[in-house]
């Protein structure tokens, strides 16, 4: 195998180096048509037919035979069997990733996650209540490959939020179920899981079927077709993101060793053609030096040529004027993944703004965070990270107002409202508020 990883080389420098770097970046998030047709017609067909319609495309799609969708529902007896058997390393390295994802979520929910309320001077009691959603569903991928983490991140958060139930999709074509995703399930806390996938999977959870419950939201990343759907069903039920493909930025200063911000690159690369890998850095022998490493280190990659076509069309290694200028570009990109691969990363940190997560220092590879360093991996992609934070229990969790008005603050609150809502031209709303009024308004 002949494969060299080859980035594009910029430079803030270049007069045309914005025109450059837009195009490195540009990525279509559109749904091909024929896609969005497809996805249309299993959404209405599960609307319709149900388990029916979902036992056809599951036979279709992923070549399973059942006469029910009772027979694709995973028990929990099934998950513990598949956890029991794993290999003590794998049941270890399982618990102590879901260990660590579990207590970072009980901080979240400690810090942002509890209702309060307060008594004004007037005796006005007014708050916030927060209360779990009562059933969500997660869809884990399962096609290409299979992802126990994606398993955790997305169901610890909801059960440490106190979700009532949390219905489990994850394909498993010709039947092939993966034992850590399985056990994944069973250490987080999945009350079902049915071995289905794709857009009807997401209309099964988002209308519900005489089988699967119908759903309050639906998280977790898939293919095209089960983010058509998730678009689709926005509304019916919450979702968490759409997801674009994965990215990665690391900011150096040259002080890290190549070889392992060349593996970083690498690590994001593999997921998938459309993945983005990039290098900002004020030292043209560093950026050197990481090319170097990359083209050494490709051929003993198993996924190769993923890597190879992800960093040719959409990788970049970009020399910057200094640290300063490298951080302002990673604010305008707003990375999903970005590693401050720093001496002193603290000293950079204050100036970043915008990424789903920041990974401070030479040691804190973004591998870690996908798997076991607690806060979550589900992150905002395609430079949403300007508006969007990541997975968290405040997804799994809804805000209801709390106001109780004493008999003198409605004396107050009644004239306040009365003169807006004559304003508004709205005579109902302000002769509620005046018949509370001791005096009542003309």
């Amino acid at each position: 195998m002949n494969l060299v990883a080859a980035c594009a080389c910029l430079s803030t420098a270049s007069t045309d180096f914005e025109a450059q770097f837009k195009a490195r970046l540009h990525w279509s998030g559109e749904t091909d048509a024929e896609i969005e047709s497809r996805v249309v017609s299993i959404l209405a067909d599960v609307q319709q037919r149900g388990d029916a319609a979902v036992l056809d495309y599951t036979q279709r799609f992923d070549g399973l035979q059942a006469a029910s969708v009772s027979e694709l529902e995973l028990t929990q007896a099934e998950l513990k069997v598949a956890f029991d058997g794993l290999p003590a390393g794998q049941r270890q390295a399982l618990q102590a990733a879901a260990q660590r994802v579990r207590s970072y979520h009980e901080a979240q929910k400690k810090a942002s996650g509890e209702s309060w309320s307060y008594r004004d001077a007037e005796g006005n009691l007014l708050g916030q209540k927060v209360t779990p959603l009562d059933r969500v569903g997660i869809y884990v991928p399962g096609g290409k490959a299979a992802y126990p983490s994606s398993v955790l991140m997305n169901a610890i958060p909801a059960h440490v939020a106190g979700v009532g139930e949390i219905i489990m999709v994850v394909p498993t074509p010709q039947g092939a179920k993966n034992p850590l995703v399985l056990a994944a399930a069973y250490v987080a806390g999945v009350t079902r899981a049915f071995t289905i996938g794709g857009a009807q999977a997401v209309a099964a959870l988002a209308y519900g079927t005489a089988i699967i419950p119908k759903v309050d939201k639906i998280t977790g990343p898939g293919n095209a077709y089960v983010a058509s759907a998730k678009k689709r069903v926005f509304g019916t039920v919450g979702i968490d993101m759409i997801a674009g493909p994965s990215e990665i930025l690391v900011l150096a200063d040259g002080t890290t060793p190549p070889d392992w911000v060349a593996m970083d690159l690498f690590s994001q690369a593999e997921h998938d053609e459309l993945a983005q890998s990039i290098l900002l850095c004020p030292d043209a022998a560093y950026i050197d030096a990481v090319q170097a490493a990359m083209n050494r280190l490709l051929p003993e990659m198993p996924r190769a040529a993923i890597i190879a076509k992800s960093l040719c069309d959409r990788g970049a290694l970009i020399h910057t004027r200094s640290m300063e200028e490298a951080c302002e570009i990673s604010n305008r990109i707003a990375p999903e993944h970005l590693e401050v691969s720093s001496r002193d990363p603290h000293r950079w940190e204050p100036l970043l703004k915008h990424a789903g997560a920041i990974f401070l220092g030479a040691y804190t590879s973004e591998s870690l965070g996908d798997y076991c360093a607690g806060p979550n991996h589900v992150l905002p992609t395609s430079g949403t990270a300007r508006f969007s934070s990541p997975l968290g229990v405040y997804d799994f969790q809804k805000r209801s107002s709390l106001i109780e008005v004493s008999e003198q603050g409605a004396q107050t609150l009644g004239q306040i409202a009365s003169v807006l809502a004559h304003g508004e031209g709205l005579q109902a709303h302000a002769r509620a508020a005046e018949m509370r009024m001791k005096e009542p308004q003309s």
